[in-house]
């Protein structure tokens, strides 16, 4: 192609080393400063260092008293009843709970009825009005019996030598706890996809193969958390049992502190530290269990503490030499 008279042709010249290209250089990317969280991070430290300062100096917990107490036999012996009345409660009160979630979510009208004025009534009832009134049972009922309504009786039996104290305290507890863990389970149950429900129904499952291995599986997941919650304060409950003369931990730290009396604050410190390592020890299972069930559910499952430990003190390093490249 011929070029017209008198035009010129400006040819392409290669890049220079030398023109704006060398501006652009690697630069390490700074975080934006965030002055208010570091201000806010030291005052809860301070708050937290005055706290425990005022917490280990001060003489009125008597910490000698304290370590004198913490392992005592009373103190153990009232353990022990503490996590025998929780381990009987838990299991009564979470089987009670399935139960009762089934018959509120059944096509009963009759068992929706009963299941749903049963945790009504459970419910509005303070738990130790319930206990109380279990304990003076026997004034109501000497005798229970099993038979026919209006009819024959096949057998009865004295009510006053079968409701030990140890009976009263789980059965109280037990009904209680049912109430709350029916609302639990049906809250769970019913957070599970219908379309796994449809899905089950369409292979021909029988229903109860269907509750075991598909819906109920799936409904832990939601059920876990919460009853955990529950489980925690059916721990903190058992201090309610001291009033139908069942000497549990805080029972025995009552007594304690009745023969003692300038020992009631370490008595009760040494209560709260036993209560604060059985909820913690809770929390741990809880959280495990939580993890087995969130496979399938979650892309990557949550890292274990001791994962998490690593992970933060492997960032600290880095930011570490970071700043000391700055």
């Amino acid at each position: 192609m011929s070029e017209p008279p008198g035009a010129t042709v400006a040819l392409a010249e290669p890049p220079t080393t030398d023109g704006p290209s060398k501006s652009f250089v690697a630069q390490r990317v700074l975080p934006v400063r965030q002055p208010g969280r570091w201000i806010v991070t030291a005052v809860v430290l301070v708050l937290v260092a005055q706290f425990v300062h005022g917490l280990v100096t001060n003489p009125f917990y008597q910490w000698d008293r304290w370590s004198y107490w913490f392992l005592r036999p009373t103190i153990l012996d009232g353990l022990l009843i503490t996590l025998e009345v929780t381990a009987y409660s838990a299991v009564l009160g979470l089987a009670g709970g399935i139960v009762l979630a089934l018959g509120r979510l059944s096509k009963s009208p009759v068992l929706r009825a009963v299941s749903w004025t049963y945790v009504w009534a459970l419910r509005s009832v303070p738990l130790i009005v319930v206990l109380i009134f279990l304990y003076n049972f026997s004034a109501l009922y000497k005798t229970v019996s099993v038979g026919i309504p209006f009819g024959p009786a096949f057998f009865s039996f004295d009510e006053s030598k079968l409701a030990t104290d140890m009976v009263v305290a789980v059965v109280g507890l037990s009904l209680n706890e049912a109430a709350y863990a029916a609302e639990v389970v049906r809250g769970g149950i019913l957070s599970v996809d219908q379309g796994q429900h449809e899905a089950a129904a369409a292979l021909g499952l029988p229903k109860s193969y269907q509750f075991r291995r598909i819906v109920f599986p799936q409904a832990l997941r939601s059920i876990i958390p919460n009853y955990v919650n529950q489980l925690i304060g059916l721990i903190k409950g058992t201090s309610l049992v001291f009033y139908v003369s069942l000497l549990d931990l805080f029972g025995s730290a009552q007594t304690m502190g009745s023969t003692y009396p300038g020992d009631i604050v370490p008595l009760l410190l040494v209560v709260t530290v036993w209560y604060l390592i059985l909820t913690s020890i809770v929390s741990v299972v809880q959280f495990y269990v939580e993890r087995h069930y969130a496979r399938g559910a979650t892309r990557s499952l949550p890292p274990t503490p001791l994962q998490k430990l690593r992970i933060g003190l492997s960032d600290l390093r880095v930011r570490i030499r970071r700043e000391a490249t700055v």
